[in-house]
């Protein structure tokens, strides 16, 4: 059995889901405005993503559903009991590792994100799923917030906030990483240092492409 099937959880994901594919990116008046290369710099800036992103705030910027299973299969499978996120937005990813660690007996999962409007949206989707009290939300800045704090062993980190700050985010957590923990980074394309990182596999990792839009990795050292 897993929670994922049976409500709360079951109807409150197809209900995100439903309001997402509502509100899809590409369809907002202020990401359609921008040119195909402005739009590209802002998703790889390390300056701008405040501004960025403060923009798109009303927006749940979600995982799709095969990202969201894959994250839930990653975390079950490999036994999870320390999860770190990078980019909660409205909390879809979050529900789905935070029931990865409920199937699994327990646990914690540390998310981060900047903005507190999100922050509020998560945390009733989180309370709605029955999955709050796995679940640390740490709000600002994450070069700051996942500076401090982390569990000592971490067994899945998901990256999927601004994207130019997946190599300083890894960074942050890389020496918590435990051998066979998983790393998913959500549109990698736009961090092509993170992506020669975790290609190397000197720096300890084996990595691939999953999907459209997922780089999955493993580490290895």
């Amino acid at each position: 059995m897993t929670i994922l099937t049976i409500p709360p959880l079951a109807p409150l994901l197809d209900r995100l889901f439903e309001e997402a594919a509502e509100t899809s990116p590409a369809a907002n008046p202020i990401v359609a405005e921008l040119s195909h290369e402005e739009r590209s710099r802002l998703m790889r800036s390390k300056t701008d993503y405040l501004d960025f992103y403060g923009r798109l705030k009303d927006l749940p910027l979600a995982v799709s559903r095969e990202t969201g299973l894959l994250l839930y299969m990653l975390a079950r499978g490999g036994g999870a009991r320390t999860i770190v996120e990078f980019g909660t937005s409205f909390g879809l990813s979050t529900l789905y590792l935070a029931a990865a660690l409920r199937d699994n007996g327990g646990g914690r999962l540390i998310t981060s994100e900047f903005e507190p409007s999100k922050v509020a949206r998560a945390r009733a989707n989180l309370t709605a799923g029955g999955l709050i009290d796995l679940v640390e939300i740490r709000e600002g800045d994450a070069l700051q917030t996942l500076s401090t704090g982390l569990p000592d062993t971490i067994d899945l980190l998901l990256l999927d906030g601004a994207k130019g700050l997946y190599p300083d985010i890894l960074a942050l957590v890389e020496s918590r990483l435990r051998p066979g923990a998983f790393i998913v980074a959500d549109n990698a394309d736009y961090s092509p240092d993170y992506l020669a990182h975790v290609c190397a596999p000197e720096n300890g990792y084996l990595s691939m492409p999953f999907g459209e839009d997922v780089e999955l990795s493993i580490r290895i050292g």
